[in-house]
C-alpha cells in the first residue's frame, strides 16, 4: 500500500499535487504538447515494443489479460493503465510491480520546466513519464491502454505491433460523441497503416464498421472475436469464467481468473491481439490458455470477501456487473456501496444494478472532485421512486460501515474513487496477488 519514501514522502506528494493540479477539468484534445513533450525526453516511445488498446468497456480487462500472456512467455512486460485506485503508482506496472514513487518524484522535478513550457497537461505528463519509465527501464513490450478515446488521446503516439478495441458503448459523450458509431470511430483512430488490428466488439454492425475504419486507416490485417473467434458454452462462477474457442481447426478450453461472461469475449480480443503480434509474443493456443490462469485485475469483480469490487460507472458496465452477481450468487443480502459522478448516467447505472440489489447506500467518494459530485438527495429521491430501498450519507466511512452492517455481502462500485477509497480504508493492496 504505497511506497516508504522515507524524507520523499512529502516531496511525492508535492509532486503528486503539481500533476493533478495540470488536470485541466475540459480535454485539451491534440497531440502537439504530448509529442513535444516526448520529443525533449528523446521520444523513448519510438523504442518500445507496444500492444495498443482502446474501447469503452473492458479495457483494463483486455490489457490485464495481455499483461499474463506476455511474462508467461518470460518476457519483461510494462503496463500503462489509468486511472490507478489507491495510489498513482499502480497506473506504471513493469512485471506485476509498481513503479517506485522516487521515479515519479526524479521525473517532475527533472521535468517540470518543459511541462511549464509546453502547457502540458496531467494525462499528456503522465503518459511521457511511463514511456520514459518503460525506456529506461529496458522493457521488452509494453501494454498501453488509452486514457479517453482513442485517435486524438494522448497515448497514440507510439505505432504498435497491434491494436485493439473493445466493447463500445456511450461514455464520455461531450468528447467522443453521443453515437455509438461516432464513439466507434474515436477509437478506431488507433488503427494504423501496415499495423493488424482485432475488435471485440459484439454487435455486428459496430463491429461492421470498425473493419471499415481499420481497412480505411490501412490496417494490415483486422481480426474479430465474434467472426474469427467467438467464445462458446461460458460458464461464470466463483474461480472466474471457462469458455470454449474452435481455432485453427480445434475445439479449445479456456479459462480465466475474471468472472463475468464478458470476460470470455475479453480473454478472447487478449488472444487474437497477441496471436497477431507474432513471435515471439505468442507461441500457440496450448501456451496461452495456460497462461490466461495468472490473469490479476484489480476492481474488477475484485473478490474479497465480504467485498466485491467493480469500477462499474456507466450503465453498459454496470448491467455487466448484475448479471455477474447473478451468475456467481453471492451470499445474500447483496447492499450496494454506490458513488456515481453526477456528469455519468448514474440513473441509469442505479436501474442496471437494482435487481441484484437489496439496498443502496449512497455516498461521495473522498477522492472524487467536487466539481463532479452527485446530488446524493436526488439520487436516493429517484431510488425511492422507484421501490428500491436507499439511504443516503454523505460520510464515506459511515456509508462503508451501514453498507457492512446490512448485508452479508457488500457491492462497492460507481467509480474507481469508490473503489479505491473503500480498498484504501479496508486496507485492500489493488496489486497484491
Amino acid at each position: 500500500m504505497g511506497h516508504d519514501l522515507s524524507g520523499h514522502r512529502s516531496r511525492y506528494q508535492d509532486a503528486l499535487q503539481y500533476l493533478f493540479a495540470r488536470t485541466t477539468g475540459k480535454s485539451k484534445f491534440g497531440l502537439e504538447r504530448t509529442r513535444a513533450l516526448l520529443a525533449a525526453l528523446g521520444n523513448p516511445q519510438d523504442g518500445l515494443k507496444t500492444l495498443h488498446v482502446a474501447g469503452t468497456n473492458g479495457k483494463g480487462s483486455v490489457c490485464a489479460t495481455l499483461d499474463a500472456l506476455l511474462r508467461a512467455r518470460g518476457l519483461r512486460t510494462a503496463k500503462y493503465t489509468s486511472p490507478h485506485l489507491v495510489d498513482f503508482t499502480e497506473r506504471f506496472v513493469i512485471d506485476g510491480a509498481a513503479v517506485d514513487a522516487r521515479y515519479v518524484v526524479e521525473f517532475i522535478e527533472r521535468w517540470t520546466p518543459e511541462v511549464e513550457r509546453l502547457g502540458a497537461t496531467f494525462f499528456e505528463a503522465t503518459t511521457a513519464m511511463a514511456f520514459h519509465y518503460f525506456a529506461e527501464s529496458g522493457v521488452d513490450v509494453a501494454v498501453v491502454e488509452t486514457g479517453l478515446g482513442g485517435r486524438l488521446d494522448s497515448t497514440n503516439v507510439v505505432r504498435p505491433l497491434v491494436a485493439g478495441v473493445t466493447s463500445i458503448g456511450i461514455d464520455h459523450v461531450e468528447y467522443l460523441g453521443d453515437t455509438r458509431e461516432a464513439i466507434a470511430a474515436e477509437k478506431a483512430g488507433i488503427f494504423k497503416a501496415g499495423v493488424p488490428a482485432a475488435s471485440g466488439e459484439p454487435d455486428p454492425a459496430i463491429d461492421a464498421l470498425l473493419a471499415t475504419l481499420a481497412r480505411d486507416r490501412g490496417a494490415s490485417r483486422m481480426a474479430s472475436v465474434w467472426r474469427d473467434a467467438p467464445p462458446r458454452d461460458i460458464e461464470v462462477g466463483a474461480t472466474g469464467t471457462t469458455f470454449v474457442l474452435d481455432v485453427d481447426g480445434r475445439r479449445r478450453s479456456f479459462h480465466t481468473p475474471l468472472a463475468g461472461a464478458h470476460q470470455a469475449s475479453n480473454a478472447a480480443l487478449a488472444l487474437l491481439l497477441v496471436r497477431e503480434a507474432g513471435a515471439p509474443y505468442w507461441d500457440g493456443w496450448d501456451g496461452a490458455a495456460a497462461a490466461l490462469e495468472r490473469v490479476r485485475l484489480p476492481g474488477r469483480f475484485h473478490l474479497t470477501a465480504p467485498y466485491i469490487f467493480d469500477v462499474a460507472h456507466n450503465p453498459a458496465g454496470a448491467a455487466v456487473l448484475a448479471r455477474t452477481v447473478q451468475h456467481v450468487a453471492p451470499a445474500a443480502p447483496v447492499t450496494a456501496l454506490l458513488c456515481v459522478l453526477e456528469d455519468k448516467d448514474w440513473r441509469g447505472v442505479m436501474a442496471a444494478l437494482a435487481p441484484v440489489v437489496s439496498h443502496f447506500v449512497l455516498t461521495d467518494a473522498p477522492t472524487a472532485p467536487r466539481s463532479r459530485s452527485w446530488h446524493l438527495a436526488d439520487a436516493r429521491a429517484f431510488a425511492m421512486a422507484h421501490g428500491w430501498s436507499a439511504t443516503a450519507e454523505h460520510d464515506f466511512e459511515v456509508a462503508l460501515a451501514e453498507a457492512r452492517a446490512r448485508g452479508a455481502t457488500v457491492l462497492v462500485t460507481g467509480s474507481f474513487h469508490t473503489v479505491g477509497d473503500a480498498m484504501a480504508r479496508l486496507q485492500v493492496d489493488p496489486l497484491a496477488g
